[in-house]
């Protein structure tokens, strides 16, 4: 969470406001669920590999297969964010990916392991969806673009900084 809010600071000088400031906070939570998952996945599969005996594809397939789980979130995300509105949206994706993790922390072989990643795989694809259109909803228009636009650039900025966090 401190470099959550060492790039709010950063970026602080492009804002006109308060609003401003917690939009960008706002926006560069939601990239941090894709970029912590990759960075924990990177580490963690080596043990995953050894404590469930399971194959290099099988291990391959668990760590690859969140870009494709998190493609049926983003699908859902346009309707249901319609019908129970943006922020609603937000705190579901959230939600979500809380309860995948839960469900991979408690894994005891592959499949519970792959429904697990399927859960967060969903969360994922919600938030990278819903974030940038809830941000350009509430934005001024003079910041507009650089805010709906940051959370992809923060997301490369996470990979830089988390990169290692799974690694022995």
């Amino acid at each position: 969470m401190p470099l959550i809010f060492f790039i709010a600071i950063v970026f602080f000088s492009v804002c006109e406001s308060c609003l401003d400031f917690c939009i960008i906070i706002l926006t560069a939570c939601f990239p941090s669920y894709f970029v912590i998952d990759i960075g924990v996945m990177s580490g963690a599969n080596i043990y995953i590999q050894d404590d469930l005996k399971i194959s290099d594809l099988q291990v391959s397939l668990l760590v690859g297969t969140l870009n494709l789980y998190s493609l049926v979130g983003s699908a859902a995300a346009g309707r249901t964010s319609d019908r129970i509105g943006r922020r609603y949206t937000i705190v579901m994706a959230g939600a979500i990916f809380f309860l995948g993790s839960i469900l991979m922390g408690f894994a005891t072989n592959y499949a519970f392991l792959m429904v697990g990643r399927f859960v967060a795989g969903v969360g994922v694809g919600y938030a990278l969806m819903i974030a940038p259109v809830y941000t350009a909803e509430v934005s001024p228009a003079s910041s507009r673009g650089f805010l709906t636009s940051f959370p992809e650039v923060s997301i490369h900025i996470f990979i830089y900084f988390v990169g290692g966090l799974g690694t022995p």
